[in-house]
């Protein structure tokens, strides 16, 4: 969904499969101006029918030569409208308008040294020598007809480019990435000074204008929503209810393997904060007969995802006039299903985690308002909206709950001494994150956990206490530092706060006895243990 007045300022980022792809997006919105990826082979009709304000052509992986090699519709470059590319976006630019692209001697790959060589619009206000980020092997070696070569490296004769009086702007480098010092500045003359965009996409203007889209688009029917607790759905669920009030009937399916006290917080958010119907159900019984037993973490998931929608259904079909199924969909769940918007072209990355197993003769149409939305910019969102942070900050937590952190077969004296230990933990985190937050003010410091929760294995170990010996079960805590969970890091939390969590653990939660912290990173471990 992209509100009306913010469309005809689009950036359309054409993705040449670029592993800094959806960065760039994210670095143009961060300026405040809206964007979109679309795949690299979309026509330049397709394109020019989405009223863009100005085109980015990422990086990519492929050499320009090669047999199979990405290409773009040259009809791009007379669309009337300002185009930027990066790194292998550069030698498309080139070789579709005349230039040359060959082998340099040598790659360049890191930091590397930028000499300008005259006036350049993009540079305009940057050193004339700057630190940028490369990775290319080849390169641009002659620029097409009407360009001017504006930098270069020691390896790379033409590291920038540009033909102002066709608006057509390039890097060899990479702007988007924080390592090239004066990236955003090139990034900003081009989007402020260049295309003369306006900074004007906001969260704070997007709401209302949002809710008004789904006030239109819905009518006076009914819309249900399955409500997690989760970031994207409880915004989702503010959101419609700015927008249509009691049409919208939150359904909070319970399976009682969410964290101490996460049920009761989104229940009275809900119902005291937002003017919606909720309804609470209450399958914790029903839960724990499916799982009792179960050991294989998959064969717990199937139960617990087939056993939500079953819930879910149950009540929606008690319902009348509902026609309309909300959805907390984000752009980076379109974009690894392979980019419904723009024909599937895109390699697919992972099926829709979205996707719902309508019963047959159930059908819905789906409002997914966040579809074009990054995960920060909907926590944004959710803040405009008035979230309260416990939900908006809300760390990720597996949809399974409580049941894949209990290694073996899952029962109510296991959720009890897991969620006693895991409050534990979170409270003291959370208190070292809100430190370094006054300390630092980021909430996401280099520094901040990024996610950090108690795992209850499947085995007793001997301890002893008060002076006798037991025989009672480990709680293992991890903790992360990551940005996105492709990769993560074990955190190094200061050994007073380590100490704080173990003391606190073994003298306050019955039945554990031992705590061990859990150093591996993501790869060679993932971040949940099951």
């Amino acid at each position: 969904m992209v509100s009306g007045s913010d469309a005809s300022s689009k950036v359309i980022v054409l993705d040449f499969g670029a592993q800094y792809g959806q960065l760039i997006a994210r670095r143009v919105r961060d300026l405040h101006v809206y964007s979109e990826i679309m795949p690299c082979d979309a026509s330049a009709d397709e394109i020019a029918a989405e009223r863009p304000a100005a085109i980015i052509l990422s990086g990519g992986p492929a050499s320009v030569y090669a047999e199979d090699a990405p290409s773009v519709d040259p009809r791009v470059f007379d669309l009337g409208v300002p185009v930027l590319g990066f790194c292998y976006g550069q030698q498309v630019m080139a070789t579709a308008l005349g230039g040359t692209v060959g082998h340099t001697e040598k790659g360049e790959y890191g930091a590397a040294r930028l000499l300008r060589t005259g006036d350049a619009q993009l540079l305009e206000g940057t050193p004339d020598a700057q630190t940028v980020w490369m990775s290319h092997r080849d390169a641009v070696t002659q620029a097409p007809a009407g360009f001017t070569v504006t930098s270069r490296t020691e390896t790379c004769p033409v590291a920038s480019m540009e033909d102002a009086g066709r608006r057509l702007y390039a890097t060899q480098f990479h702007p988007e990435v924080r390592h090239t010092d004066y990236g955003t500045d090139m990034l900003k003359n081009f989007l402020f000074q260049i295309c003369r965009l306006a900074p004007t996409w906001t969260m704070d203007n997007l709401a209302e204008r949002m809710a008004e889209e789904i006030r239109q688009q819905v009518g006076s029917d009914r819309v249900i929503l399955a409500l997690s607790g989760g970031v994207d759905s409880s915004v989702v669920a503010a959101l419609c209810s700015r927008a249509i009030g009691k049409q919208l009937t939150c359904v909070f399916v319970n399976h009682g393997l969410l964290r101490r006290g996460e049920p009761e917080q989104v229940e009275e958010v809900f119902t005291k904060q937002f003017d919606v119907d909720f309804v609470h159900v209450h399958a914790e019984e029903r839960y724990a007969k499916l799982l009792a037993g179960v050991t294989d973490p998959e064969r717990k998931r199937q139960i617990i995802g087939t056993q939500f929608w079953n819930e879910f259904f149950a009540v929606a079909q008690k319902l009348d006039g509902v026609k309309w199924l909300a959805q907390g969909t984000i752009y980076p769940d379109i974009i690894e299903s392979g980019a419904r918007k723009t024909g599937g072209r895109a390699s697919t990355i992972k099926s829709h985690h979205n996707l719902v197993p309508f019963p047959e003769g159930v059908s819905f149409d789906l409002i997914e308002p966040l579809d074009h939305f990054f995960k920060d910019e909907v926590r944004a969102l959710g803040t405009a909206l008035g979230l309260p942070d416990p939900i908006v900050f809300r760390q990720p937590f597996p949809g399974p709950g409580l049941a894949i952190r209990i290694i073996g077969a899952v029962d109510a004296e296991k959720l009890e001494i897991l969620k006693d230990a895991d409050a534990i933990v979170r409270e003291e985190i959370d208190s070292y994150n809100a430190r370094l937050f006054e300390e630092t003010g980021e909430r996401n410091s280099e520094h901040s956990v990024w996610q950090y929760f108690a795992v209850l294995p499947d085995v007793k170990s001997v301890g002893v206490m008060g002076d006798e010996r037991t025989y009672a079960r480990p709680i293992i805590l991890r903790a992360v530092e990551s940005s996105d969970a492709m990769t993560a890091d074990w955190a190094k939390l200061p050994y007073e706060l380590l100490a704080r969590v173990s003391g606190r653990i073994v003298a306050e939660v019955p039945g554990v006895n031992r705590v061990a912290y859990d150093i591996t990173s993501k790869p060679p471990a993932t971040i949940e243990w099951e």
